[in-house]
């Protein structure tokens, strides 16, 4: 995470942000489709992997789309917030030995631990399985100032425009992004663009795709499961 949110700071000007674009590349969305109904065969490999209760967080993650899909769209930000916020943190470097990986919702759990980039992928494609219109929800690169460094979160917007609430794991209390003092913003992104955001709202939009390498790889992988 530090390593890619420093990329980023390098490369704030506009030029910067050309490159960037340059680096993204479409990939087919990967939501609404029954992503996490896990079939025999991926759970009895998951077990002979890790164990039978790395197969029952899995298993908990498929009810969870299934028994809160028709409850309020809040209720649902919610409860996907509260699930993965219940997962250990760890840091890339201890826990998969390397210096920046996103993990896929199924690595999370399987694993059972992860960083903060983790949290707001696996939270994003829980609401996406849930309904919730990408449109409302953006995966957001911030600075820590408690911490004093990088941090990601999910933000989601109940209404286009409106200030979003913030999913945390850090703070796990759902609050709107201007109650957030502690984060400052700075790029987010979803399927359909990046935002320069230099505000705690909507953002300057500046590009028509999201999709930078992590993210891609993030994904060649949830299809390859």
């Amino acid at each position: 995470m530090l390593e890619w949110f420093k990329r980023l700071n390098l490369l704030s000007g506009r030029s910067g942000i050309v490159f960037i674009l340059i680096c993204l590349f479409p990939v087919a969305g990967l939501s609404g489709q029954g992503l996490f109904d896990f079939d025999a065969a991926l759970l009895e490999r998951v077990e002979k992997k890790y164990d039978k209760a790395a197969v029952k967080r899995l298993k908990d993650l498929t009810a969870l789309v299934k028994d809160k899909a028709k409850g309020s769209e809040m209720d649902r930000v919610k409860y996907a917030n509260d699930f993965f916020n219940k997962v250990p943190y760890y840091s890339d470097i201890v826990h998969w030995k390397k210096k920046d990986y996103w993990a896929t919702p199924l690595e999370k759990l399987d694993s059972h631990g992860g960083d903060c980039e983790d949290y707001a992928i696996g939270k994003y494609f829980a609401l996406r399985e849930l309904g919730v219109d990408q449109k409302k929800l953006r995966i957001m690169y911030v600075k820590a100032i408690e911490w004093n460094e990088a941090h990601m979160v999910l933000t989601y917007f109940p209404k286009e425009n409106e200030i979003p609430l913030v999913l945390d794991n850090i703070n796990k209390k759902l609050l709107p992004a201007n109650k957030r003092k502690d984060l400052v913003p700075v790029y987010s992104f979803n399927a359909e663009g990046l935002w320069l955001a230099k505000a705690r709202g909507t953002g300057k939009r500046v590009g028509s795709s999201s999709k930078i390498k992590l993210w891609a790889d993030l994904q060649k992988r949830m299809q390859d499961f």
